[in-house]
């Protein structure tokens, strides 16, 4: 069986991460993504990056972490026969992906309204920090504007180093998955009805979603989000300690959990403490505890922890690095990275990350490296009907 997007075509319009991020989930199951961008330059992402000589070549780091397996196809949509283009793209193709600010594309004459009468069961997607309405649609935004926004960043760290910015771009990757999700729930619709969708994604919406516990603590019980640093707010003994060479993450949340570790940890009296007896005592003493727990810890390092505790039923896990993390047998086993012996324009291999998870019918996966930028014009126009001459012409007046 084939993947489960195969044959559906997207036009990847985004640039930077969320939208980009988004395209190529629907990539890995399948769609082939066409990704349109403006002939000097292309996607902001190019030029982003660690290396700063693949940056100057327009194959940044940042680009090629989600792009693999699109075809790049540049379009001035500024220009009259530019936009031309794109009509005659968005007749072929089931998806649009856009993250350009509220109302840009309409003014330009691609906005939904228009490009539905090209192509009624078009699924437009607008990702946009706040969404396409309210009060702030129009104010610029990036991934640490929505994180300080959301309410993350206060509850990130602890008392003394809060607020604090997550370690990656999070509020982006999850404005994508929330359009990934979005996207394909619409083509499933459009099976049972025909008929295309406009669908509005908020960034910042998306991030609250994500923060379910701390929201309806808030909401329901009335409690104040507040930062607890490592610590698991809902259990204890839940949350990061130090052994005798690197920190450990153990959760016993379970009361049986938490009677096998100090079982473990040859401390079963703690179990009958009145401060560590039951949940509730255990988080008012938290500190306490950990303390406690400390001093038995120091006895082994965190690997030989790791082993033991998770024999018993306990979870625990060091903390790694990146590296570290990426070279863990299990993800090897899960096959997450995919490598390109010979990525066109980077000039070495290049890994990038699949979807975290697999498929009876076809594993998520790519067939090709991220594309040079223009790549495929060529190909694609005369995909479009476009004659040698005509995409001559365009190419002399500028529109690609």
């Amino acid at each position: 069986m084939g993947q489960a997007l195969a044959g559906i075509r997207i036009l990847d319009l985004t640039n930077v991460l969320a939208g980009p991020f988004c395209a190529y989930q629907l990539g890995l199951l399948g769609a082939e993504v066409i990704k349109v961008e403006m002939p000097n330059g292309g996607d902001l992402a190019r030029r982003l990056g660690a290396d700063a000589a693949l940056n100057e070549r327009l194959m940044g780091a940042s680009f090629l972490a989600q792009n693999g397996g699109k075809k790049s196809l540049t379009v001035n949509l500024k220009s009259e026969h530019g936009k031309a283009v794109l009509r005659r793209l968005v007749a072929s193709a089931d998806v649009l992906i856009e993250n350009f600010r509220p109302g840009v594309l309409a003014r330009l004459g691609l906005g939904y309204d228009e490009l539905r009468k090209v192509n009624a069961g078009l699924i437009y997607c607008a990702i946009a920090g706040f969404g396409q309405g309210g009060p702030m649609k129009d104010a610029p935004a990036y991934d640490q504007i929505i994180q300080g926004l959301s309410g993350m960043m206060s509850i990130t760290g602890d008392e003394e180093s809060a607020p604090l910015r997550v370690g990656y771009p999070v509020a982006d990757t999850i404005g994508g998955l929330t359009a990934a999700f979005a996207v394909s729930s619409a083509l499933v619709r459009r099976l049972k009805s025909g008929e295309g969708s406009f669908i509005d994604v908020s960034m910042l919406d998306s991030v609250l979603v994500t923060m379910g516990w701390v929201v309806s603590n808030y909401l329901i019980a009335g409690q104040q989000p507040h930062p607890c640093g490592n610590d698991n707010f809902t259990a204890a003994p839940s949350g990061t300690f130090r052994t005798a060479d690197g920190p450990l993450n153990i959760a016993a949340n379970k009361q049986e959990q938490f009677d096998a570790l100090v079982g473990v940890l040859g401390r079963p009296e703690l179990a009958a403490d009145p401060r560590f007896a039951e949940r509730e005592c255990r988080k008012r003493n938290r500190a306490a505890l950990t303390a406690e727990l400390e001093a038995s810890l120091a006895a082994k390092s965190a690997v030989e922890w790791e082993a033991i505790l998770n024999r018993v039923g306990i979870p625990a896990g060091r903390v790694l690095t990146v590296p570290e993390a990426l070279d863990n047998p299990q993800i090897k086993h899960r096959e997450l990275l995919q490598t390109f012996d010979d990525a066109p324009g980077v000039g070495r291999a290049v890994t990038v990350t699949r979807a975290g998870f697999k498929m009876s019918s076809g594993n998520p996966s790519v067939c090709a490296p991220p594309p040079r930028l223009g790549e495929h014009t060529e190909e694609l126009l005369q995909g479009l009907g476009y004659s040698g001459a005509e995409i001559a012409e365009l190419r002399s007046a500028g529109a690609i």
